[in-house]
């Protein structure tokens, strides 16, 4: 029954003119039986299927049509666990080199513009001084006003990705550099990404991690025993999409993959993947995440965000509030008699600007406010003292 499924989905693109595109693309979520059995298809490697499959994936991925380039994604995490278990199952060449070129085509196509030239991927980091969907920085407190802090102000650091080279073969040295660009695609269209789509890089990120060591024992898994060489950006982009997973109702499968990947990110001494798992962790457990979440409604990641407080306190001093307390405070002046002088705080200030140095005169000569002029310099500092216990 899969198979008829599958090897109709194969005929009816064939013959569908460039005008039907985007319509064919919608239709494509009505078929609930296609997406399981090319599952099954990818996963049991189907050596009269993959091919054909593995073909009309990339034709799907290379129309351009945003649609069935989602379609295509959603299977990168049961594609790549059918790459990184190729050479260990010792499948048949032939059926592994279909996924390859998949895989590879994709990461040919992402990496250039519609002109051929060559991409460079850009993401600013956030500032903490300036809002945004995760702090406030009223929240935080003021920041200290250094010699770097000011140099830096207004300043926003860039990270760039790439330019990427373009790739022919899988070698022993770009093999994670390209699956971990594909993890990043992947990522990008996460809000797209169906149930079973998670699940599956949650298994994916489980096996890669565990294969090989004693946890692999624990989890019961019964696959390959030999390990898997992974590096640390492979482990961050696993743990991206394992986050979106435990907010988007994938809970128990979230939290088994991100201990997984923490248990190898500690024996590899991954500081990168240790930094950003322990993070998510704390926070799932401070946050207390919903496992009920709905499967099917929005997808989005939560946040704990600060209520937006005003931007100027209730307490704030103004110039309104500076005036009408002047006239308060003179208002009570004029009350005292002269033996509550001892109320007043007697100052001895001495300040010094350009190396001429003045004293107050002693306040008790006027109790109430005095005002002092420097006619040494060309502006007009007064200095204004009024303080009273």
């Amino acid at each position: 029954m899969d198979q008829g499924v599958v090897e109709e989905w194969l005929s009816e693109f064939k013959t569908l003119p460039d005008s039907a595109v985007s319509s064919y693309a919608a239709s494509l979520k009505e078929k609930g039986s296609l997406v399981p059995a090319l599952y099954k298809v990818i996963r049991e490697n189907y050596s009269d299927l993959l091919e054909p499959v593995c073909h009309q994936l990339f034709e799907f991925y290379r129309s351009g049509e945003p649609r069935l380039q989602r379609f295509v994604l959603q299977f990168l995490p049961e594609l790549l666990w059918s790459l990184l278990l190729a050479p260990s199952a010792a499948r048949d060449p032939h059926t592994s080199g279909c996924i390859e070129a998949l895989l590879l085509g994709i990461y040919n196509l992402e990496i250039v513009d519609k002109d051929g030239q060559s991409k460079v991927l850009s993401f600013t980091v956030p500032s903490l001084s300036k809002p945004s969907v995760y702090h406030e920085p009223s929240t935080i407190g003021s920041l200290a006003l250094t010699e770097g802090a000011l140099a830096n102000h207004g300043l926003r650091r860039v990270v760039y990705s790439g330019p990427h080279l373009q790739r022919e073969t899988f070698t022993a040295q770009n093999r994670f550099e390209v699956l971990t660009f594909l993890l990043l695609c992947y990522n990008a269209a996460l809000s797209y990404m169906t149930s079973s789509s998670l699940q599956s890089l949650c298994q994916l990120s489980s096996r890669v991690c565990i294969c090989g060591y004693p946890r692999q024992q624990l989890r019961r898994y019964k696959g390959i025993s030999s390990r898997l060489t992974v590096t640390s950006e492979f482990l961050v982009q696993l743990i991206t999409g394992i986050h979106y997973a435990l907010c988007n109702g994938e809970m128990d499968l979230g939290s088994k993959a991100l201990d997984d990947v923490l248990y190898r990110a500690q024996l590899e001494l991954y500081p990168e993947a240790l930094l950003v798992g322990n993070a998510i962790k704390s926070s799932q457990q401070c946050a207390a995440l919903k496992s009920g979440a709905s499967k099917e409604g929005a997808r989005s990641i939560q946040v704990e965000i600060t209520p937006t407080s005003s931007r100027i306190s209730r307490n704030a001093v103004t110039s309104l509030s500076i005036r009408g307390h002047r006239w308060k405070r003179h208002g009570k002046a004029h009350t005292h008699t002269h033996t509550q002088r001892t109320g007043l705080v007697i100052i001895d200030i001495r300040l010094s600007v350009c190396n001429k140095k003045f004293s107050v005169p002693d306040p008790s000569l006027s109790p109430i406010s005095t005002d002092y002029s420097l006619p040494e310099f060309s502006m007009p500092w007064v200095l204004h003292i009024r303080m009273f216990i």
